[in-house]
């Protein structure tokens, strides 16, 4: 039995692309996977006695090493914020490429906690910054340094001990450019470099609380205990500087959505399901029901979506338990068929993860494909045609051209880029001023008007000919090329309307990183968890690979 991808035109709407869910093709948990035979060193540790100072570690294999160098430093109560607009953090790391040398450390001693406005080198792969969650660092120390163990209780009401505000790679602030490293094959898969990074700090997280308690009370303090270790993540918090990644970069956002769809494709197709693999399945299922009801927001729109998936994820398991044929073919295929009819897009897309639970060889083929060579994708075919232009563009985007742009709901917001920050954000352009410096990221009003000034142009005239008269028009006939042979390439809605949701935009992201615990602060920004539960380095080795479904998230 073959069965067809789902419709892009359903799945790329910002509703169901703000309901995905993390899952085996996520980066952090291949990340993991790919690195659990590298040795895992602490190689230097010089912090005060109030946890101020430099640590290194190492991740090693062969003659390639990876160091994570952290720079702890005292903040100030006036001086914390999350907010991209800080300037001072608690500590600030850098992914370095080797081993450093002392000079090395010194330098970066003074570039690395400057962030933005310092200056790094080709040697430093990522960058990024990271605050304590006040209550919960301190908390965890002051009951340490007493010989205690926190309260695991409180503990997972926050779920981290340190949040980042932003990790930085790829040629920013002086760091080594892609084409440096892209062809080392540890790191091909996506974000490889900054889930490696994210996941040393968490261990620095753990050995700087530590550190302060003995110091604090040298007689009585004990160290945080391993399993209360593993069960706290990395917090962070995200604005919208990450919304117009998934609308610049349309054939990565192909191929990360494209690696999804054919999993759950292929997974669908199995004719008989063995009783391991449906029970793994299953087992995720119920474990993982916890994580739901642990997972704390204030958020009046996430409350609504947990509520909502809890009572689906009852009523799935009481279909599976009471009505379901265990002992046919297709079994995957018959459920994806009733959770889709019967479901919401937040359950649905849950259970579409969780379905890659048992499939190592489905899903590992797929975690090479999630990369993108961009530069294949950017030269415009210009001896095409107007007619093929229409016509893909009737074909890839026929919701979009429904909108009609002339009403002020459908027009109302614009993407500009912060004059302080230089980081991206959204306006209305009926209240406040800026829209002259739009930046193009409504994609579906641009194909709108390409499409109308294609339906008035002669049919048989050649692409290059229609960019000499139409030259502000590039930017989305070269998308509408990429959409032809990316199907998951384009968010079939409008990120400009009255409507528009942007933490859907971040949520999608986000997912494909692994994160989980999405808590909305506002429509425009969230923190989220990463890492929680998540193998130590020394534990690597040998781990469960379902250990997201065991942390109380």
């Amino acid at each position: 039995m073959k069965v067809n991808l789902r419709d892009p035109n359903k799945i790329m709407k910002l509703s169901r692309l703000g309901s995905f869910h993390q899952s085996k093709l996520s980066f952090l948990r291949s990340f993991l996977k790919e690195f659990k035979n590298w040795k895992f060193k602490q190689d230097l540790f010089e912090l005060d006695e109030l946890g101020y100072g430099t640590a290194v570690y190492s991740l090693s294999k062969d003659k390639r090493v990876y160091s994570l160098i952290c720079y702890s430093n005292e903040l100030k109560k006036n001086e914390r914020s999350d907010r991209v607009i800080a300037t001072k953090w608690d500590a600030a790391f850098t992914l370095f490429d080797g081993i450093p040398s002392k000079k090395d450390i010194e330098r970066l001693k003074f570039e690395v906690p400057k962030q933005e406005i310092g200056r790094l080198s080709y040697k430093e792969l990522t960058l990024s910054r990271a605050n304590k969650s006040i209550r919960a660092f301190d908390h965890v120390v002051e009951n340490l340094s007493n010989g205690n163990q926190p309260d695991i209780n409180f503990l997972s009401q926050v779920g981290y001990l340190y949040r980042t505000t932003a990790v930085y790679g790829s040629g920013k602030f002086g760091l080594a450019d892609r084409f440096r490293i892209k062809n080392r094959k540890e790191i091909y898969g996506p974000f490889r470099l900054e889930m490696m990074l994210v996941y040393l700090v968490r261990q620095f997280t753990f050995d700087q609380v530590n550190h302060i308690a003995k110091h604090k009370n040298p007689k009585t303090a004990v160290n945080l205990d391993k399993n209360i270790c593993r069960n706290l993540g990395i917090g962070n918090s995200t604005g919208l500087g990450m919304a117009p990644f998934i609308v610049n970069h349309p054939s990565l956002l192909n191929n990360w959505i494209l690696a999804r769809e054919t999993a759950l494709k292929n997974i669908r197709e199995i004719e008989n399901v063995n009783e391991i693999d449906f029970n793994l399945f299953l087992n995720c299922l119920k474990k993982s029901i916890k994580n739901i009801t642990s997972w704390n927001t204030d958020n009046e729109y996430q409350k609504k979506k947990i509520k909502n998936l809890l009572n689906d994820l009852n009523k799935f398991i009481f279909f599976i338990e009471k009505e379901f044929d265990r002992s046919s073919i297709y079994l995957f295929n018959r459920l994806y068929l009733w959770i889709e009819k019967n479901l919401c897009d937040e359950c649905i897309e849950y259970l579409v993860s969780l379905m890659m639970e048992p499939y190592d060889n489905i899903i590992d083929p797929l975690v090479n494909q999630m990369s993108s060579d961009e530069e294949k994708y950017f030269n415009i075919p210009t001896n095409r045609t107007v007619e093929e232009l229409r016509k893909i563009i009737e074909k890839k985007y026929p919701e979009i051209l429904k909108i009609d742009f002339s009403k002020k709901e459908n027009d109302q917001n614009f993407w500009f880029i912060s004059k302080n920050k230089e980081e991206p954000r959204l306006a209305n352009r009926y209240k406040e001023n800026g829209s002259d410096l739009e930046q193009p990221l409504a994609i579906a009003r641009d194909i709108n008007n390409l499409y109308k000034i294609l339906l008035v142009s002669k049919n048989s005239n050649t692409i290059d000919k229609f960019l000499s008269i139409n030259n502000n028009f590039r930017h989305v006939v070269r998308r509408a090329f990429i959409a032809e042979i990316c199907p998951y390439s384009e968010i079939q809605d409008n990120t400009i309307s009255h409507s528009v949701m942007p933490i859907d935009m971040l949520r999608l992201k986000l997912s494909f990183f692994g994160a989980v615990k999405f808590d909305p602060r506002s429509d425009k920004w969230l923190r989220i968890c990463m890492f929680q539960g998540a193998p130590l380095p020394l534990e690597l080795k040998n781990y469960d690979d379902q250990w997201i479904y065991s942390s109380p998230n």
